[in-house]
């Protein structure tokens, strides 16, 4: 049952990759690859941007913690000089909490930076790529659609184009149906003439027609024998007499 399963999930595979290949556009597969591309492109641009936001809230947050700082060290100075030390100390361990967090954000914003330099690598090897990309994808193009046009033109002058098959069966059906009522005509003559296929509408039997041309054939021997007496005996038809008598004057 596995066997028979994998057999059916493989003839459906290699039917629908045919399905799909006769169905697919390089020119339009090479469209949407580099659209494809150019998206990737924007992610990496986003990705740069974000990272250079994260870095400058950090930058500025430095800034603050600075001036903290800055204020803090007079304000233990102050306490020191009015005698205030405990002032002095809490003042001075602030100080001292806020200088490990710029340590921390120094840190931090190292590693943005890193990968700030990072995307922006990539963003150029990205473009550079989708750029020459793009000037293949237009030749690939453009020698497909010249290859289309030769595989057109010669298919349509040497008739084996899917339409020119279509235009040469009709033919040949119209030379076949034609040849068949040729030959239909032919035995419907032969069958009328023979008698042996009665007309549509008459009401003679083949007797009836059999006898016709009997008669019709002892008409034609009765008078091929009256003739032939005629001119044995020298006579000659009135119609023949009346016809030399009205040209004898003139010779």
């Amino acid at each position: 049952m596995a066997g028979l399963m994998s057999r059916a999930s493989m003839v459906i595979r290699a039917k629908f990759s045919k399905l799909l290949d006769r169905a697919e556009n390089p020119t339009e597969t090479l469209d949407y690859s580099y659209e494809q591309m150019l998206q990737q492109l924007q992610n990496v641009k986003r990705g740069v941007a974000d990272v250079v936001t994260a870095k400058k809230r950090l930058q500025i947050q430095t800034q603050q913690l600075e001036q903290n700082i800055v204020k803090l060290d007079t304000q233990a100075r102050q306490a020191v000089a009015a005698g205030r030390e405990d002032l002095a100390r809490q003042a001075l361990e602030r100080k001292s909490g806020i200088q490990q967090q710029l340590q921390d954000l120094d840190a931090q914003v190292k590693q943005l930076e890193d990968q700030q330099e990072k995307l922006v690598a990539n963003e150029k090897q990205l473009e550079a790529r989708i750029e020459q990309f793009r000037s293949q994808k237009e030749v690939i193009k453009a020698q497909y659609s010249a290859a289309e046009a030769q595989v057109r033109i010669g298919e349509a002058a040497t008739g084996i184009g899917h339409e020119m098959d279509n235009t040469g069966l009709a033919i040949q059906r119209a030379k076949d149906k034609t040849e068949q009522m040729q030959a239909r005509a032919s035995a419907m003559d032969e069958l009328i003439s023979s008698g042996d296929l009665e007309e549509i509408g008459s009401d003679k039997t083949q007797l009836d027609r059999e006898l016709a041309q009997m008669a019709s054939q002892s008409q034609v021997d009765s008078e091929l024998e009256k003739i032939k007496a005629e001119v044995g005996s020298g006579a000659q038809p009135k119609e023949l007499e009346g016809s030399q008598q009205e040209q004898s004057p003139g010779a």
